[in-house]
């Protein structure tokens, strides 16, 4: 009885935790919200009635159908900075390192409410950057423009 008690409290607490938070981890990065400072952590949460900017309290609530755009774009750099650490105390290994690239995720989202026009900047995991295109996508029914100067 106690295996069988424990095998499902196992199962079932992940399941709920990971239920009850569907939010996405985003850094904020500039823009026309209130009160909020470059490289804070939010939280954004998307439905069909509202897009909401999340910290302690809600920040912004944007209705969906006000949203103009969205746009999406990367900056992509090498690893200087690491390579030359790493390289002081190995040569080879620093060399290596300055040959791979990071990259950081930008999705921006504008919108006009009435005679109220915003926007805003956010920075996304490589993981979860793809779940808030498509989500937001989803809501507003608008396609992501790509910022990518060719």
């Amino acid at each position: 009885m106690r295996v069988v008690l424990a095998t499902v409290l196992c199962i079932a607490i992940p399941v709920a935790t990971s239920a009850a938070d569907s939010g996405y981890k985003i850094a904020y990065d500039g823009g026309s919200v209130p009160d909020v400072t470059v490289g804070t952590r939010l939280k954004l949460y998307m439905n069909s009635n509202k897009i909401q900017l999340v910290s302690d309290k809600t920040v912004v609530s944007i209705p969906p159908s006000t949203v103009t755009e969205i746009s999406y774009g990367q900056d992509v750099h090498r690893r200087v900075g690491t390579a030359i650490a790493v390289g002081y105390f190995t040569l080879g290994l620093g060399g290596l390192i300055a040959l791979t690239k990071s990259k950081k995720h930008f999705v921006g989202l504008t919108w006009i409410n009435g005679d109220q026009k915003g926007g805003f900047v956010m920075q996304c995991d490589k993981n979860n950057y793809r779940g808030v295109l498509t989500g937001l996508e989803g809501v507003t029914g608008k396609k992501a423009v790509d910022s990518v100067k060719n």
